[in-house]
């Protein structure tokens, strides 16, 4: 049997590196953190002790194009503060769908990266 121990990273097809990390870097903040020098082309960043893989497919093909839709592929980051969370996405212009009262249980909000990626962040109700 495997034993898990906890997720190591996400990878995500992006079309423009430069552009997703104006996105990520620039608009949500996030740590980039050294990569190894692999043949192709990507940054990484530290989300806690995880890591989000950005790569930058060579035909620049990603996998989707439509708006948000949660049963699609996507991945989700705990925050410390929902309010804090929604200011700082309009502070950056960046559109977000809310669910503050959601039925899992926390409260969830949806955005899109320049590739149509869907970032979930989720935290307790009352932060």
């Amino acid at each position: 049997m495997i034993e898990y121990a906890h997720i190591h990273h996400v990878s995500l097809a992006v079309r423009d590196l430069e552009i997703a990390k104006k996105f990520y870097s620039g608009l949500l903040g996030m740590q980039e953190i050294e990569r190894p020098a692999f043949r192709s082309t990507g940054t990484w960043y530290a989300i806690g002790s995880q890591q989000l893989h950005l790569l930058q497919h060579p035909e620049g093909h990603t996998l989707r194009e439509a708006g948000i839709d949660t049963t699609d592929g996507h991945f989700a980051i705990w925050v410390t503060s929902y309010s804090g969370t929604i200011a700082w996405l309009e502070q950056q212009g960046i559109e977000y769908e809310a669910r503050p009262d959601s039925v899992a249980g926390f409260a969830q909000i949806f955005v899109l990266d320049p590739d149509r990626n869907i970032i979930e962040f989720d935290s307790s109700y009352n932060s």
